[in-house]
This record gives C-alpha cells, structure tokens and sequence, in this order.
C-alpha cells in the first residue's frame, strides 16, 4: 500500500509560484470585489450596458476577470497559459466559453471548433482531455421533448439525429487523437437524454480504453444513483466507464423552476447530503477501478484528501491514469499546484473565446463565486496571505 499522507493544502508558496507578485495582486483586486454580492451585480449591469453602447471596457475586463478565469480569446492565444501550467506538472482542458447561436449553422460551427481543438491537442500532451456541451449542438427544448418522450415531427425526429451525429463526430475525432473526451452536465429538464447519448457513446468507443467520459452533478439527490446505473449498464457491454464528478452548477435555476412548474426540487436538501453523496462517488469509483476512469472536478478540499485517502486504501498510484483531479482555472491553485507538486494528475479547465463573446461565463463565475458559501473569501484569504509571506520574506 502507498504511503498515505495529508496534503497541507495551506501551502501558498506552492500554490502561488507560478504568479508573479503583480499578478498576484492583480488576483486580490478579483477576488475582493467578489467578496461583496451587490459590486458584482452592479458591475455586470454597468458592464453590459457599457457594451450595449458600445463604451470602452474591454480593456478593462480582459486585464481583471478575463485574465483571472480564461486562458485567451482563442486556444492558439491561450499557449502561454498552457505552458505555465504544464511547467508545475498541471494539465489542461481546453474549454471554448462562447454561448453557441441556438440555430442548426451555429450547432455545426461548434462541430468545426471542437475539431479544431481536438486537431490541436494531438499535439501538445498537456492536453489529455477535450469537452464539449450538447446543449452547444442542438436545441434544449427538443432535447427536454426527447426526455418528456413527446411525439416528434420529423423534422424534428432529423434534427435530432443531427444532434447525435454532431457528437458521434468530435467524439470520434477526438478517440481518433487518443484524448479523453469529456461530455458536460446540463439542466436536469434535458440531462436524462444527455446521460442515455453518453452512455451509449461509452459502449462504442471505451471498449478498448476510457475515452468518452459523462459528467455527474452530485447536488442533485438523483445523480449517483443514476451514475451507478450508467457503470452498471456500460459494464454489462463489456465497455469502460468514465465519469467526472461535480457537485453541480444551476442550482438557483433548477430550484425556481421546480417551484413554478410544481415538481419534486431535484436538488439535495442540504450542502451536508450533497459532500457525502459526492464522496460516495469517489468511493464507488475507487472501488470499481479496474472498470472506471474518474474524474474529481472539485474545489473541496475535504473531499480531494479522501480521494487521496482511498487511492492509498487500494493502492492506487499517484500518477494512474485512471485518477484526475480538475479545478478551474484561477481558482483553487492551492488545491491544484499543490497536487500536482506531489505527482498526482491534474488538469485545470482553461476556457477561451473572445472576451466579448465568454461575458456570460464570466458573469455566472462571478456571480457562483459569491453565492458559494465562503468561496471568494477563502481565495482572497490564501491570496492575501502569499502576499504577505511574500512580503516578509524579502
């Protein structure tokens, strides 16, 4: 068994020693704007109006938010990111930001991109994964009709064919490479149709290894079980499982629309349930190793030293393949860098895209950083705390 040891994850020398003071400082600025919701809903309703009429805040946005949460305005311009983190042994997730034109032109332009990036990526190893969302290839509200099992017309019935071919496609681009291919978690209304497509990808292309990888948001009470029988119906065709594991995005807006339309809330009851219905995840995985690659995308501390934990349990070395940990980036480098300093696989979420056109995933990551609970604090709090080791060092 493999030494099981503690990770100090209140190490800021190593968290923080790939950023330069300035841009160390230029992190505390972020971070403690964020720390007060109403700056955060004032300034992204300054932002898009200044925007709308078209005033001069690009500058402005791409030197503090943009700089902090995103890689570049394309993943050619994201290189220099890349290379700082691979040099700390941190791997990359390619991530392209942009909200897709809801138009079947659109859905194809996100084919083109993907492939591109999977093109990409065959030739830098610090690339091991790609990821995509299905809601960026075809219609939310046909795939929420799918789910509800409504009729389809037929032209509806083509284009969600069109759908699946879209994925069929940058799946197999992407397999063809030798890259994991990571499928994001969506709204639950459409997420039962997303898991059915992934699963059946997995039966296709993870015969021989792990490419095709589903994601699981364990703040709803369903998603473990439903994970659980994704392996279970994998496994039966002989085919690997891989699954990243999230505790989960759109809360606010699972939550008022189960208030409106008068259904069961899909979210846990509680922050409590949630952590130890995700931990169980990570068990379950450790446990069904042989047939399970997993992926911890999570910045709870807790839960990445029971992962640790576990792979010591059964003897899971540190740099197997089959074990990652994911944070994204400018966030939680004191859970990534530290890791990665002690040989476990990591890779940050590295999103890109114009900076104009990644407004909207800048927003919700400032607007999730001040709904989750102490989260800008404790960035702000390891930041402020390098600055001051820094500080007294020289």
């Amino acid at each position: 068994m493999t030494e099981n040891s503690k990770i100090n994850f209140e190490d800021t020398a190593t968290a923080f020693a790939h950023k330069s003071t300035k841009e160390l400082r230029k992190s505390h600025f972020v971070f403690s704007t964020m720390n007060y919701p109403w700056m955060v809903k004032a300034g992204t309703f300054l932002t898009s109006a200044a925007l709308k009429f078209r005033l001069p805040v690009k500058g402005v946005i791409k030197k503090t938010l943009f700089d902090q949460f995103c890689g570049g305005e394309s993943f050619e311009g994201s290189e220099p990111r890349m290379i700082q983190l691979a040099e700390s042994r941190v791997k990359t997730i390619l991530d392209y930001s942009v909200e897709g034109e809801a138009s079947e032109e659109g859905y194809d332009e996100a084919v083109e991109e993907a492939i591109k990036v999977a093109v990409y990526a065959k030739q830098h190893e610090s690339i091991p994964f790609c990821v995509i969302k299905v809601s960026g290839l075809g219609s939310t509200a046909l795939l929420e009709k799918v789910q509800k099992k409504e009729k389809l017309s037929d032209s509806e019935a083509l284009k969600f064919e069109r759908i699946k071919v879209r994925l069929d496609t940058v799946v197999s681009r992407a397999a063809s490479n030798d890259l994991k291919f990571m499928i994001d978690a969506e709204e639950s209304w459409y997420q039962d149709v997303i898991d059915e497509l992934v699963c059946d990808l997995m039966i296709k292309y993870n015969q021989e290894k792990p490419y095709v990888y589903n994601t699981y948001q364990l703040y709803r009470h369903e998603a473990l079980g439903n994970m659980k029988k994704g392996y279970e119906f994998v496994a039966r065709h002989g085919a690997f499982f891989a699954a990243k594991l999230v505790r989960g995005a759109y809360m606010e807006r699972e939550r008022d629309r189960a208030e409106d339309l008068g259904y069961t809330d899909p979210i846990q009851p509680s922050k409590a349930t949630t952590d130890n219905d995700y931990n169980d995840g990570l068990k379950f995985a450790v446990e069904h190793i042989d047939e399970f690659s997993l992926c911890a995308g999570t910045h709870n501390e807790s839960s990445c030293q029971y992962l640790i934990d576990l792979m010591a349990e059964f003897d899971i070395k540190k740099e197997d393949e089959r074990v990652y940990f994911a944070q994204l980036l400018g966030m939680s480098d004191n859970i990534s860098f530290k890791l990665s300093h002690q040989g476990y696989n990591v890779a940050k979420y590295v999103p890109y895209g114009p900076v104009e056109k990644v407004l909207p995933y800048l927003f919700r990551r400032a607007d999730e950083n001040t709904s989750i609970a102490g989260q800008s604090s404790r960035e702000f709090m390891l930041v402020k705390k390098e600055l001051k080791r820094r500080k007294l060092t020289v």
